[in-house]
């Protein structure tokens, strides 16, 4: 099943109210983005240059502590979308339960597609992925072991979408070797999912694979502009992350306050056993605050971390807290 978080739409069918009264807690993406500077007029009605890209990508290899190739992309989900098309159809296993994308995008381009739950499975792949830290459990291994593996399957898939708060976990220090590829997401982390920009990072040849499939201009000129700005603002991601981290914290003492038990997550998002996950999302979505739940495990709820005092305020208060 392709089900996703951020669909308010059927979250409004099904409950009411107008898109403006909702909190959309769905996602884990950053409800305090990052202040979008003032852009040039030139990023609106010009094609990119080269020179912009240039400048992203090399903003995005400081950020990302790497010296290997990268490439831009309308969002990681961009890439794996792309990422069948790297070479013909074999066999591929996912590390899961995980983000749902992966194995759909592979399944409708013809591969074999076997989701395994221990690590050591994934050995022997044509392709194995894995989300580093996990979405939506915060599972995570080591760079060692993710290096010890890569070299047991074809090519090794590292997405590292929820990795910008926990740089310790990455790859991308390691990349470029045949057979690795890492996918960022910018939207995320900076709460500008809307701009559609993330990164996949590897061996030269590989990542000039994703260049030719994504075509001359694979993101916009405002994502080339924001993106080179946020990425170098290191100072407001350092302390963006220590925010998130904290407020993790205190979403878990509302959480467990609740009766609920911690499953895991990242500091973006909480993932907790309510023992009914539906009766838990009705009861938010009465106070029009939405949450994600998981076909696989009839007890599990997400929660991403509200925006500001009055959304903290109206998530306490529905909760009881």
């Amino acid at each position: 099943m392709r089900d996703h978080g951020g669909n308010l739409d059927w979250a409004i069918e099904h409950f009411g109210g107008a898109a403006g009264q909702w909190i959309d807690l769905s996602t884990g993406i950053n409800r305090c983005p990052y202040p979008v500077p003032d852009l040039p007029a030139s990023s609106w009605s010009a094609l990119p240059t080269r020179s912009a890209m240039a400048d992203l990508i090399r903003a995005a290899a400081e950020a990302y502590g790497t010296g290997a190739a990268i490439a831009a992309v309308a969002g990681a989900q961009m890439a794996i979308q792309m990422i069948p098309r790297l070479s013909q159809p074999g066999r591929a296993r996912i590390l899961g339960p995980t983000y749902n994308e992966h194995a759909a995008a592979l399944r409708g381009a013809g591969w074999q597609v076997d989701e395994v739950t221990d690590f050591s499975d994934l050995a022997g792949a044509d392709l194995a992925v894995v989300v580093n830290p996990n979405n939506p459990d915060g599972r995570h291994h080591a760079p060692d072991a993710l290096l010890g593996l890569s070299g047991t399957v074809g090519r090794l898939i590292v997405d590292e979408s929820f990795a910008d708060t926990a740089p310790h976990l990455s790859l991308a220090p390691h990349a470029g070797q045949r057979g690795l590829v890492i996918l960022r997401s910018f939207g995320k982390f900076y709460g500008l999912a809307g701009l559609r920009l993330g990164f996949v990072i590897g061996h030269p040849e590989e990542i000039a694979a994703f260049g030719e499939m994504s075509g001359p201009w694979p993101v916009s000129g405002s994502a080339i502009e924001i993106g080179r700005a946020a990425l170098g603002d290191r100072a407001w991601a350092e302390a963006t992350t220590r925010r998130l981290i904290g407020e993790t914290q205190h979403l878990d003492r509302l959480a467990t306050a609740e009766g609920w038990r911690r499953v895991g997550g990242t500091a973006l998002f909480g993932l907790y056993d309510t023992g009914d996950a539906a009766t838990a999302q009705s009861r938010l979505a009465e106070a029009r605050i939405w949450s994600r739940r998981f076909p696989y495990a009839a007890g599990w709820l997400r929660l991403g971390l509200p925006g500001g005092g009055t959304e903290w305020d109206r998530l306490t208060q529905a909760l009881g807290a």
